[in-house]
């Protein structure tokens, strides 16, 4: 959104040409908006601020965000409470229509995210449920069962694989995870949930998808 916007704008604007149903991923990098210095939540608050405009700009009403914890530097208690609060503050003035999906990245299990969106308590934050780094960061806990715990407030899906080790975003059919009984479990358990394939090619994914009649 600062260095080379206007040509990450034009390819944003031609894509948009094509396609019909479109989600928007906030920044994240650097960013938390439970963080233990105010100084850098001012910063989260400014970067999804201009996250929602230029949402809003391209017309799109659901946004990704990454919750920003990070395991033996915040205490989950206190960062689920300063969660609440900042997204709370962040939707005084925003549209009933807009979504906001809070992605796992590295929790090991989505209890505090569940924690957080029931304490929002509002119908615009939901969960985005990354089975690649569910797969990679809690293995304790099968992905039905994220799936499974998610459920209430679940919303979106992204879909990519990896091989254990690394999150790589791989295509469906190249990692060690079996990604087809998740989506036949989610698209039976709550068919309105919508999935992304978060993958540079999705030339692969979308023949896999395409020849396990999922699409």
């Amino acid at each position: 959104m600062d260095n080379e916007f206007s040509g990450y704008d034009k390819c944003v604007k031609k894509a948009k040409q094509n396609i019909d149903r479109f989600v928007f991923h906030a920044p994240f990098n650097e960013l938390c908006p439970a963080a233990i210095d105010p100084m850098i939540v001012e910063v989260a608050k400014k970067r999804y601020a201009q996250a929602y405009n230029l949402m809003h700009s391209y017309d799109i009403s659901k946004m990704i965000v990454h919750s920003g914890f990070v395991p033996m530097i915040y205490f989950e208690e206190w960062f689920v409470d300063k969660a609440v609060a900042f997204w709370q503050e962040f939707l005084v003035d925003k549209p009933k229509k807009l979504n906001i999906y809070l992605e796992n990245v590295l929790e090991s299990s989505p209890d505090m995210l569940i924690e957080i969106v029931a304490a929002i308590n509002d119908e615009r934050v939901k969960l985005c449920l990354d089975i690649g780094h569910a797969a990679l960061i809690g293995p304790d806990l099968s992905l039905i069962q994220w799936a499974e715990r998610m459920l209430p407030y679940l919303g979106h899906v992204h879909l990519h694989n990896n091989h254990g080790k690394r999150d790589t975003h791989n295509a469906l059919d190249d990692g060690i995870i079996d990604i087809a009984p998740i989506i036949r479990y989610i698209s039976g358990a709550a068919p309105e949930v919508t999935f992304t394939l978060e993958i540079v090619d999705a030339q692969t994914s979308i023949e896999w998808l395409n020849a396990n009649v999922f699409i």
